[in-house]
């Protein structure tokens, strides 16, 4: 069935505003050509066909294809390959076709596209294996990456007409890979739309409610921001500088991130916003002179924060990233970030790669092959043949989100590492041997362990012994995925030795008890050591992870003294086909009770109460369905790799079991009397809590600690730590999350 003439309509002016946009990078008629033929064999391939929303399809690769051109920079064969990137996948086209209407390269990149789709329509770790594969793409041609994170931002953009475990899906592998990806390759503004859009559809609420309070107080940021500015503008009209000053508000999802991060109010985030220079510099001297020299001028008027100069022009950021960023004193108290660039710069982090590679011919930068470094990072790690599909993609994100710190080796060469990065992470950067290896590190000339957090401008001597030998606790005082990866890969191929070792330790251990080793047994012990099967138990022991030091008491214990793990949830029965309730409104079922139906478990790594929005993901092993927080980032990776597990229907809390849970609040005060008893005041006669550990303990003036309580839902948790942040010299209160 073909289209209406309203669609037709639609259709034509939607084509034409992408023609309007290829002005600027059609240089012939024959590129001219290109374009047109591309969107008459879509045209007619898709002919039809709907989106989910009820439009016609046709839409979609138009609507990518002008965003590979205007908020990417593409080319030409990336407009032709965006218009046809889902034929071959939902027609009856053929890649050879297109090789023999556009030619090779076109075709190539169509197919590329075609292998994306597959990885993200996968719904179990082969969607890891595939997305694994068609990184490969990454070293032969980047633009077919950044085609497919234009088609994810055009899919997030009409995220609403999809169901809500789709959407839960798609924000998931979007949060966790597609804005890394975009921010790795230097699109700024596409990563922060991307986080925005995740945050509008998972957390709706919480969205519009910061983008009303942004909204707000826009006149009045509106009139500092002009009072800040006017003393630099007219310092640099003085100086007959050609430049545009402006303040960008910080996105909807970093100032919720930041409110999630340290548990504040909108009110108590004060960088909403931060300052843009960006100048067309003169021939002489360098960009970098003349933006040190603005950077001079601006601090001649406000005074700077001296641990917040953040200089990117003398050592680029990986993805390409210039410029000098500093923090000043501003009227009222405030401080405020101020961002220097050129306009070269400026292009370079608006566009990303596009204009990286634009600019990369007309001058001459020291940040020239940082991709190359990247890409080839990326290539080894698809050529390992050690780990497997998962721990791939957990170690390739790694390689993409993170803040950079630079140091320095003995030699006096520099290396570009991750915020929190360790000197262990350094080794393996060297070489794996190294790493492998280490047993310490001169920082600065100062011995040091090998774990030891490196900071920026640290100078670092690896030492090493060919008897040293990694460790499983080595893992989690590594951040990059290269040491992450070395250390599994070394620790796999002991494994089985360490299997074998811990069935031999154990036995022992038990003919010593006199108690005989039976599957009972082991059905006891395996959870209690947080095993999930007798092979990764053994392996625990045999590499010295688990002690069996108290394995006596452990086996005399009760095990059901272990917090409990099965909560009252329950999914709502839809509707039946004439439209009544299958079950009444108001009808729950205690799950862990009667069992009849699924069975819940809350997740370790958020531990959500009552009232926290919830989101469901099924164990294939046990058949149980975990219980994660909307805003867990757990989640995000296991819907990134195991998408057809999150379970479809809104999994609600029950409300007629009055049940209290175990939360635990730490709290940072001014020191003074009476503070104790105040707090135990509110706990007992306001809220009539019940207490079950009081930890505070005062250091030079300030008060610290933690409370564990019971509370009802989430409403009452919050309520209670609202009371406690208006306790008089009260700094922070914030809820542990694990």
């Amino acid at each position: 069935m073909g289209y209406s003439p309203e669609d037709e309509a639609l259709i034509k002016e939607k084509w034409e505003e992408l023609l309007l946009s290829c002005t600027n990078i059609c240089k012939n008629d024959e590129d001219w050509n290109l374009i047109k033929r591309a969107f008459f064999l879509a045209k007619e391939a898709h002919e039809g066909a709907r989106r989910r929303s009820g439009e016609p399809y046709l839409l979609h690769p138009i609507a990518v294809a002008k965003i590979v051109v205007d908020e990417i920079g593409l080319g030409v064969k990336s407009v032709v390959a965006a218009l046809l990137h889902d034929v071959v996948e939902d027609t009856d086209y053929t890649v050879e076709d297109l090789e023999r209407i556009f030619g090779e390269k076109i075709a190539s990149m169509v197919d590329g596209l075609t292998k994306m789709a597959g990885v993200f329509n996968a719904d179990t770790s082969a969607q890891a294996e595939y997305f694994r594969k068609v990184l490969l793409t990454l070293s032969d041609d980047v633009r077919v990456i950044l085609i497919k994170i234009a088609d994810r931002l055009h899919n997030m953009r009409t995220l609403g007409s999809m169901p809500l475990n789709k959407q839960i899906k798609i924000t998931g592998e979007t949060i966790y890979l597609f804005a890394p990806l975009a921010y790795r390759l230097g699109l700024f503004s596409i990563k922060s739309e991307l986080e925005d859009l995740c945050m509008k559809h998972r957390f709706p609420q919480q969205y519009a409610e910061i983008k009303q309070k942004l909204e707000e107080s826009e006149a009045s940021r509106r009139e500092y921001i002009n009072n800040f500015n006017a003393p630099i503008i007219a310092k640099l009209n003085r100086d007959h500088i050609n430049y545009e000053i402006s303040g960008r508000v910080k996105s909807v999802y970093s100032i919720w991130n930041k409110m999630q991060r340290k548990q504040i109010p909108f009110e108590e985030v004060y960088d909403l916003f931060a300052i843009r220079i960006v100048f067309k510099p003169l021939p002489f001297p360098s960009e970098k002179t003349q933006c040190w020299q603005i950077y001079s001028s601006i601090t001649d008027i406000y005074t700077p924060k001296p641990d917040r100069l953040r200089d990117w022009i003398s050592m680029p950021k990986a993805n390409g990233y210039e410029a000098l960023h500093s923090t000043v004193m501003g009227p009222n108290g405030i401080w405020v970030e101020v961002q220097i660039r050129t306009q070269r710069m400026e292009d370079i982090a608006e566009r990303g790669f596009a204009a990286h590679w634009k600019y990369k011919h007309a001058t001459i930068s020291q940040n020239e092959d940082e991709f190359d470094k990247w890409l080839k990072q990326i290539r080894d790690a698809l050529n390992s043949p050690t780990e497997d599909a998962v721990d791939f993609l957990d170690n390739f994100k790694l390689s993409l989100y993170t803040s950079e710190i630079v140091v320095f080796t003995p030699k006096g060469e520099s290396k570009k590492l991750p915020y929190g990065a360790t000197a262990l992470d350094l080794a393996y950067e060297i070489h794996s041997k190294i790493g492998n290896g280490a047993i310490s590190a001169k920082i600065n000339h100062k011995l040091m362990p090998v774990t030891t957090q490196l900071n920026n401008g640290d100078q670092v001597e690896i030492i090493a012994a060919d008897s040293a030998r990694p460790k499983p606790e080595w893992l989690d005082a590594v951040t990059t995925g290269k040491a992450k990866q070395a250390i599994k890969s070394f620790l796999k191929r002991d494994r089985q030795n360490n299997i074998e070792n811990g069935m031999q330790l154990l036995e022992k251990r038990m003919q010593e008890l006199d108690i005989k080793l039976s599957g009972r047994v082991l059905r006891k012990i395996i959870p209690i050591y947080e095993c999930t099967n007798k092979e990764e138990l053994y392996s625990k022991i045999g590499a010295g992870i688990v002690s069996l030091d108290n394995l006596e008491k452990v086996l005399k214990s009760n095990s059901k003294s272990k917090i409990l793990k099965f909560w009252t949830l329950f999914i709502p029965h839809k509707k039946d086909e004439d439209g009544d309730d299958a079950e009444q409104e108001n009808h729950t079922r205690d799950e862990a009770a009667e069992g009849d139906g699924e069975q819940f478990e809350i997740a370790d790594c958020c531990k959500p109460i009552p009232g926290d929005k919830v989101v469901g993901f099924r164990d294939l092993a046990t058949g149980k369905i975990i219980v994660h927080k909307a805003s867990c980032d757990e989640l995000n990776r296991l819907a990134s790799q195991h998408g057809g597990q999150i379970v479809k229907e809104e999994i609600k809390w029950s409300q007629h079991k009055a049940m209290s849970y175990l939360v635990t609040i730490e709290i940072r005060a001014l020191d003074r009397q009476g503070l104790l008893l105040e707090l135990a005041t509110i706990m007992s006669a306001d809220f009539s809590i019940n207490m079950r550990e009081l930890n505070l303990h005062s250091h030079d003036g300030i008060c610290e600690g933690s409370v564990a309580l019971y509370v009802k839902d989430a409403d009452g948790l919050s309520a209670i730590m609202d009371r406690l942040r208006k306790v008089k010299g009260m700094d922070t209160v914030k809820r542990k999350l694990n």
